[in-house]
């Protein structure tokens, strides 16, 4: 298995015991909901990972290898395109401004815009734990001249921190309900949040 990001805690002697192959992934039986959640976090972090890591190993192979990289790359039976784009992302981004915290989709997201314009939409991504498609949404908005009223809300927002005690199932019902609705799952409570009290108000 990868290793473990920070935070994912560590997995026991049973769960240890899963076999990651080329085509399976082989899940010894009786593990905790938690080893399995642990270990879904782990393939994440190593999937995401290894955009930035091929990116990275394609750019030292270009610099290093220049009249040789490209026939290299075939030899691998790796797909030259998806390797380029991969460096093209890894390029825009120095390793310092990439964010740990943000997959390699929202970095590409962001990829063709100015290096002011990429920090400032990383750090609200961040900031708000949005997800890619809803980063998406917001700098599309942006685009089409809707949103300086973006900007003007988050200065006027008022912070309001609401702690509700669920039982995991039903934040994981929540979690999947945002995430079909292709938002945060904050963003996706406050949505819901706001048809109740329309509703409640009649409005």
């Amino acid at each position: 298995m990868p290793a473990a990001p920070k935070g994912a805690g560590k997995l026991s002697r049973s769960a240890e015991k899963a076999t990651a192959r080329r085509t399976t992934l082989e899940l010894p039986s009786g593990i905790s909901l938690d080893d399995w959640q642990r270990i879904g976090k782990q393939l994440y972090v190593a999937a995401d990972s290894s955009a930035w890591w091929l990116g990275d190993w394609l750019i030292y192979g270009r610099s290093a290898y220049p009249d040789r990289y490209q026939r290299a790359v075939e030899e691998t039976q790796l797909d030259y395109q998806t390797l380029r784009n991969y460096a093209w992302v890894a390029r825009r981004f120095s390793p310092l401004r990439r964010r740990s915290g943000l997959s390699f989709q929202h970095h590409a997201e962001l990829a063709s815009l100015p290096e002011s314009e990429q920090d400032y939409w990383l750090d609200r991504a961040e900031r708000l734990s949005w997800s890619r498609n809803f980063l998406r949404a917001r700098v599309r908005a942006a685009r089409e001249g809707r949103p300086d009223d973006l900007v003007a809300q988050d200065a006027e927002r008022i912070t309001l921190r609401i702690q509700v005690n669920v039982s995991r199932d039903r934040r994981l019902r929540w979690a999947q309900a945002a995430a079909d609705a292709d938002q945060d799952l904050q963003g996706w409570a406050m949505s819901i949040l706001d048809y109740a009290a329309a509703a409640a108000l009649k409005e």
